[in-house]
């Protein structure tokens, strides 16, 4: 809420996201490679310093690999749709001490329009990461993957509803193509993009935690969830057998998971009544 405008519509903008303009490859060892990178853009740990305290992550400007004209980051952007992306605040390296918030693309747009050949997307999201975002090296496949995904992202792949209702459903199933990702990762033994995997599965979980506010039972599922992955996440770094099989357990257990919040969605801040009143009652009127 902080990063909107405040005369921006509240239901259209927290309700509701662009629908994904995603084609899979068609080779399996590409589409995992593109499932990787997908995972990875959604998840703020991918990201350093300020930016993943803030929670920001790739998604948080360019939502479902598409723009964000409804953007309006605090010492960050200009007009709505606009980011500085040689900030200091997020950058030691790229912070130049000046205000200059340019255009968020689209990434689903024309290939013409992106400043990027297809061929550098790899030293260019490498810059961003770890240069303007003072994030960590990324581990080799999630920047290949990262780099996949965004050429897989087009405008002929575009669904013909231009929006979607955001649901725990749709939250849920991403966490669990995260840890599919996981699970192929962890069977290359690349145990770093395995851990991250998990993490962006977790990240999709607070999304849907933050909605329950005043649910406890809906929140104390969603926090043991939470836990069973964390313990997955150390059994990763520990090498420990069979950490497959917990992946595969967790993600049939979320299908239980799934039909218990989706009963209790209409009492949540996924039903658009509640979210409208609860922004009209969190943010402070408008000063002339």
């Amino acid at each position: 809420m902080s990063w909107v405008p405040r005369d921006a519509d509240p239901v259209r903008i927290f309700a509701t996201q662009p629908t994904e303009c995603l084609k899979l490859p068609a080779d399996p060892a590409a589409a995992r490679s593109v499932e990787i990178g997908r995972a990875a853009f959604r998840t703020p740990l991918l990201l350093g310093g300020q930016a993943a305290r803030a929670g920001l992550s790739c998604e948080s400007c360019h939502r479902a690999g598409r723009g964000n004209p409804d953007f309006q980051f605090p010492g960050a952007s200009g007009e709505p749709g606009t980011a500085d992306v040689t900030l200091s605040l997020f950058s030691s390296r790229r912070g130049n001490g000046v205000h200059d918030p340019k255009p968020i693309p689209d990434l689903s747009g024309p290939r013409a329009r992106l400043k990027v050949a297809s061929r550098d997307l790899p030293n260019f999201i490498r810059g961003l990461v770890v240069e303007e975002f003072d994030g960590r090296e990324p581990p080799p496949a999630v920047l290949a993957g990262l780099a996949d995904y965004v050429r897989a992202l087009g405008p002929a792949a575009c669904p013909a509803r231009a929006r979607e209702p955001v649901s725990p459903t749709l939250l849920l199933a991403d966490a669990r193509r995260a840890l599919a990702a996981a699970d192929a990762s962890l069977a290359a033994g690349d145990r770093p993009t395995a851990i991250l995997m998990i993490a962006a599965a977790r990240a999709r979980l607070f999304l849907i935690d933050e909605r329950y506010a005043g649910q406890p039972p809906e929140v104390a599922r969603l926090r043991a969830a939470d836990t069973q992955l964390a313990a997955l996440q150390a059994q990763v770094r520990d090498a420990t057998p069979n950490t497959a099989h917990g992946l595969a357990q967790w993600t049939a257990a979320s299908h239980r998971l799934e039909r218990a919040l989706t009963a209790h969605q209409p009492a949540s801040l996924f039903n658009p009544t509640h979210l409208k009143t609860a922004t009209n009652r969190r943010l402070p009127p408008k000063t002339s």
